[in-house]
């Protein structure tokens, strides 16, 4: 099942207190990036993001949920109410995640 373009919108929305986010649609799912590094995507009408370590400590009791089969996991973020904390959440994840890789 692909994600909406709703959902998408609202996302973004919800994370428009940082500078820098941007999307890339992939097989009817979308890739979140924040400054060039990828931090999650949208996956079925979900929010998941990389399991680092300032994102289990920030969400302790957010579920694993696998992608799509045969995927690693990813941290599911269910209170999408608070665009500060979310905003929180990113920012303190981008010192954890590799940089962007340079394009040839």
């Amino acid at each position: 099942m692909a994600s909406h373009g709703g959902y998408l919108a609202f996302i973004l929305e919800q994370l428009s207190e940082l500078e820098g986010v941007t999307y890339r649609p992939m097989m009817g799912e979308y890739l979140l990036y924040c400054r060039g590094r990828l931090f999650g995507g949208i996956y079925d009408d979900r929010l998941l993001i990389k399991p680092v370590a300032a994102a289990r400590e920030r969400l302790p009791h957010a579920p694993l949920e696998a992608p799509y089969p045969g995927a690693k996991e990813l941290l599911a973020v269910e209170d999408l109410e608070d665009r500060t904390a979310l905003a929180a959440l990113v920012e303190a994840m981008l010192p954890q995640l590799p940089p962007p890789k340079n394009k040839k």
